[in-house]
């Protein structure tokens, strides 16, 4: 339970800001970075996928890295060192992959090499996609939740990988609830077992194009959802500049 985490780990950490699914977009990373330093948070929780997609890599690795007390590893960001296929990839995901495979730096390179897909932080479980398969499920109903609650011996568990601002609940004796998430909503955590995912910085999927993350506050027992607008056109122009297909820029503006 939240309120078993010790005291003086509450009192250090006190406002995690959660961030997932970067994918090389630095206008949104930079935008949300600056967000967040507006806010009590003193801690950045990466959920993976810092590249991918995007035109940035390097950029999006440095500052991610300079930034964040902890990432993961995401299924792009494994795709690009090698610690998956990239036939297990769309056309356009493999696409950008190998590009960002000529383009990363050797120390960007090493520092995604060494991330994992999962991590514990202050009793909270993190993992890139769910807690049943860290890699590769995309958590969107309630069903598949309620099977991730089962496999989540952790009352709050944090995922990405959907790019969808979303929240689950189960509380005892009672089946698993869920909805997505909009800027502002804010979620009680302090009691049941929760699953939060705080959408995608890069590559929002849920019709809302502007960068999505999450503020979690241990000290209050709440999550709340924010959303930071970025410069969208910039950061198309970056990745039609790079050749890539057009689709990752078009998409952009549409939240999709």
């Amino acid at each position: 339970m939240l309120g078993t985490l010790p005291s003086l780990q509450i009192a250090r950490v006190m406002q995690i800001a959660v961030i997932s699914d970067i994918h090389g977009n630095r206008h949104a990373l930079e935008a949300v970075l600056e967000d967040i330093g507006r806010t009590a948070a003193r801690e950045v929780w990466c959920l993976g996928d810092v590249v991918g997609y995007g035109a940035d890599p390097n950029d999006c690795v440095r500052l991610v890295r300079a930034a964040s007390a902890v990432c993961l590893a995401g299924n792009h960001d494994l795709g690009v060192t090698g610690g998956l296929s990239l036939d297990d990839f769309s056309r356009g995901a493999a696409l950008a992959a190998r590009w960002t495979q000529e383009v990363i730096g050797d120390e960007e390179f090493a520092w995604l090499a060494s991330l994992h897909p999962t991590a514990t932080r202050e009793g909270i479980a993190l993992n890139h996609a769910s807690p049943r398969d860290p890699i590769w499920e995309y958590v969107l109903s309630v069903l598949l939740a309620e099977l991730c609650f089962d496999a989540m011996p952790e009352d709050i568990g944090l995922v990405g990988h959907s790019h969808v601002a979303l929240a689950f609940t189960r509380r005892e004796g009672e089946a698993a609830t869920g909805d997505a998430r909009r800027e502002g909503e804010t979620a009680d955590i302090s009691s049941g077992s929760w699953l939060l995912n705080p959408g995608s910085v890069g590559q929002p999927r849920d019709g809302d194009p502007r960068a999505s993350w999450l503020l979690l506050d241990l000290t209050a027992g709440s999550a709340s959802w924010r959303r930071t607008p970025y410069d969208i056109d910039g950061a198309a122009a970056a990745i039609r500049a790079a050749r890539l297909p057009d689709s990752l820029a078009e998409r952009l503006q549409y939240g999709q």
